[in-house]
Order: C-alpha cells, then sequence, then structure tokens
C-alpha cells in the first residue's frame, strides 16, 4: 500500500513571506506556454504570431485563468456559500478554482487579444491551445503536492493513503488527471496542430480531448464532498465536460465541412 508522502506545501520561505508549490507549479506552466509558444511562433512563422505577441497572450490568459477559474468555481460550485458571504470571493488564498471557468475567461481574454491586434480570435485560440495542457499538468501536481483532491476508495495494487483526507486507500486522481490531462492531451494536440488544419479544429480538437480525459478521470476522483454525486451518479466535473465533448466534435466537424465548400 502506497502512502502518501505528506510534501510540506511552502516551498520556500524567507522571514514572513512564503512561496508555496502550488504558485511554482502555476509559475511553471507559465514559463511552459512561453517557451513552447516562441517554439511555435519561430517554427511556423506562416500562422502570423511573433514571439513578442507571446508576451502579450500569456498577460491576457493569466487574468482570464484567474478571473474564470475563480468565477466558475463560485458559480458553478458553491454559489449559495458565496452568495451569502459575497467578500470570500476575493479570498483566493482560501482556494476555488475551476478550470472550466479558466477556460472559458481565456476565451474572453483571447478574443479581446485579439481585437486588440486585429488578429482572428479561432486563429488566435488554435494557436495557443496546444501549449495549455502543460500547465494542467502542472496544476494536478500541485494538487498531488498539497494532497487535495484525492482519489476515490478503491483497493486497486497502486492505491494510496491520504493521511490528512483519512486512512482509507484511495485512487492517486491527482496523478491520473496528470497523465491524461497534461501528457497524454500535450502529445496529442501537439501532433495534431503540426499540420495546417482549419480554423476552429485545433481548439474543437482540445474541447473534445480534453472532455473525455476528464470524463474518464473523475471516475477515480472523489466527489466534492458539498455537492456529491449529481444526477445519473455523474460528478460535476463530468456534467461540466460532456458539453465540451459535444462543443469540441461539432468544432471539428464545422471547421473541415467549411473547407470543403
Amino acid at each position: 500500500m502506497l502512502i502518501h508522502p505528506q510534501f510540506d506545501p511552502i516551498a520556500l520561505s524567507i522571514g514572513p513571506l512564503a512561496i508555496r508549490w502550488y504558485g511554482l507549479m502555476y509559475l511553471i506552466g507559465f514559463i511552459l506556454f512561453l517557451v513552447l509558444g516562441k517554439y511555435r511562433a519561430q517554427r511556423y512563422p506562416e500562422r502570423g504570431f511573433t514571439t513578442q505577441n507571446l508576451d502579450d497572450i500569456l498577460f491576457y490568459g493569466v487574468l482570464g485563468v484567474i478571473l474564470g477559474g475563480r468565477l466558475g468555481y463560485v458559480l458553478f460550485y458553491k454559489p449559495a456559500f458565496f452568495l451569502a458571504h459575497p467578500l470570500e470571493i476575493f479570498a483566493l488564498w482560501h482556494g476555488g478554482m475551476s478550470f472550466h471557468g479558466g477556460f472559458l475567461g481565456v476565451l474572453v481574454a483571447m478574443l479581446l487579444f485579439a481585437r486588440k491586434h486585429g488578429k482572428s480570435w479561432l486563429a488566435v485560440i488554435d494557436f495557443g491551445v496546444p501549449m495549455v495542457p502543460p500547465g494542467l499538468a502542472m496544476g494536478r501536481l500541485g494538487n498531488f503536492i498539497n494532497a487535495e483532491l484525492p482519489g476515490r476508495v478503491t483497493d486497486v495494487p497502486w492505491a494510496m493513503i491520504f493521511p490528512n483526507v483519512d486512512m482509507l486507500p484511495r485512487h492517486p486522481s491527482q496523478l491520473y488527471q496528470f497523465a491524461l490531462e497534461g501528457v497524454a492531451l500535450f502529445f496529442l494536440i501537439w501532433w495534431y496542430s503540426a499540420k495546417p488544419r482549419p480554423p476552429g479544429a485545433v481548439i474543437g480538437f482540445f474541447l473534445a480531448g480534453y472532455g473525455v480525459f476528464r470524463f474518464i478521470a473523475e471516475f477515480g476522483r472523489e466527489p466534492d464532498d458539498f455537492l456529491g454525486l449529481l444526477a445519473m451518479n455523474l460528478s460535476m466535473g463530468q456534467w461540466l465536460s460532456f458539453p465540451m465533448i459535444v462543443v469540441g466534435v461539432g468544432l471539428l466537424y464545422w471547421a473541415h465541412a467549411r473547407t470543403k465548400v
């Protein structure tokens, strides 16, 4: 039986200043976005993006992730609580971010970027989305280090005990999501986007791929205790992923169908 190492969530402290592993994972994710983005800009100059554009894309993207992620958590997961305690919306240090909300925030942010630079919104998203999965992978590593979002109770040989939760063997679901949403999705979308694709196809591929991987991983993840399982014994994460799959497949069909007209 594996036991979670119970890492100290604080990576480094200097006096009253504490640098947490979770924050470092976000930072590494943003750095990977820049490195991979600059490679893509230099490798595919015909797509119309320069290395200078990457700085603006990252700035807008960070705002979208933070604002959208927080608002998504407020609206999708605990609306009643935050309605009763509105000031808690701004208490980001207490945790609570939603990927689905963060992704919607990034879409809005990229629309603002596209308008500012006179570029196609779909072209901006198609260019940037292949660099997203490494950031997702880093976020899941941060969850694992913090021993948060543990999996459901199981008897599989690689089950892990999270002493901060209980002494029951559980799926290390953070590592499932790291492998699926981070590593596997990155290689798939990097391969798919290497060749010219019609506008909207790459983001469609990402939406469908993320939705499928997240839906699968949720079977091993413990549902939020304040929500539990919803209709059809599916979690909130699965219900939010289902429309991503539908929209992603629809975008793929639409993008390729337009090129045949």
